[in-house]
């Protein structure tokens, strides 16, 4: 199948080669001409413009955008819609706001155009051990592009699915990417608490590893735990600030709007933002307090 794919940065570099080692034929399309060099060097095709990608391919045409969400999709777009024909798909397989993705599927369709959102999980890795797939949208579509999925997908029969109508494949994302909040929160505390107590003198890699076989708390974020304390057991270098795509953020407020209880959800996020205060104003108006109501020392800088 052929494919133009918009967006030539690590992951979508990445998914344009497993296409390509798959047997489609990928054109891979990037403003950046380092990008577009490294790409060529993969062994498939590049361009510098999404207009002149299209032109190579035959319609119906494959368009899968891997750029970042927000804005600049919606730029994407609008820069394609002049060159895209009836029967096209275009697929966004980035971190959108569901919402969003409703609202553009419904603009192509006014074009006869399809517009899938594929929720995509794996990241760096996803070259080697295949994507984690979440499909929303007409199921037309998604039968006329499934086998990009499949070349995708860890196996032809698994790890993929068309789970409905347009916006679902990226809720479904976001809600994965808000469980993936909380379970590395659980790992970072619980090592933590395995650090602290220095009367053991812990190895944490080896308690890492054994907790990798028959443990009921195994799971690849494990085993990317043990990597990293492989390589740097004391983590040293590393600044304690943790960044956040804004998918933790939409679970949060989506759980408030469905009136569900998602605590361990939330104080993970609530934790990533606490991780940024190099001077915390609210730390210190604690140590007022008590130090107003109970006379408690204060810790002065």
């Amino acid at each position: 199948m052929d494919i133009a794919m918009i967006g030539l940065g690590r992951m979508g570099a990445n998914m344009a080669e497993r296409l390509h080692r798959g047997g489609h034929r990928v054109i891979g399309v990037d403003p950046g001409e380092a990008a577009r060099t490294s790409a060529a060097a993969r062994g498939f095709q590049v361009s510098a413009t999404a207009a002149e990608a299209l032109a190579a391919l035959p319609v119906p045409r494959v368009v899968w955008l891997m750029v970042p969400a927000g804005e600049v999709v919606d730029q994407t777009l609008a820069a394609l819609s002049p060159h895209l024909s009836e029967g096209d798909v275009v697929i966004d397989g980035g971190n959108s706001y569901y919402k969003d993705s409703m609202r553009r599927a419904e603009q192509l369709l006014e074009e006869d155009v399809a517009y899938l959102d594929c929720g995509t999980s794996g990241g760096v890795w996803g070259l080697q051990e295949g994507y984690s797939l979440m499909i929303g949208g007409d199921a037309a579509a998604v039968g006329q592009v499934e086998a990009i999925f499949r070349t995708l997908a860890p196996a032809e029969d698994r790890g993929w699915a068309h789970v409905g109508p347009s916006g679902a494949g990226h809720f479904c994302k976001m809600v994965h990417n808000g469980i993936e909040y909380g379970m590395m929160q659980a790992y970072a505390e619980g090592f933590a608490i395995m650090q602290r107590k220095t009367g053991f003198d812990l190895d944490l890699g080896k308690v890492a590893q054994a907790w990798q076989h028959g443990s009921v708390v195994r799971s690849w974020l494990l085993d990317l735990s043990v990597e990293a304390l492989e390589q740097n057991p004391q983590l040293d270098g590393i600044a304690p600030f943790v960044s956040d795509s804004g998918e933790g953020r939409w679970t949060v407020a989506e759980a408030i709007d469905l009136d569900v209880s998602a605590p361990v959800i939330t104080l993970s996020l609530l934790e990533r933002l606490r991780s940024r205060e190099k001077n915390s104003y609210s730390d210190r108006m604690l140590s007022a307090l008590r130090n107003q109501f109970g006379g408690h020392a204060m810790v002065k800088e």
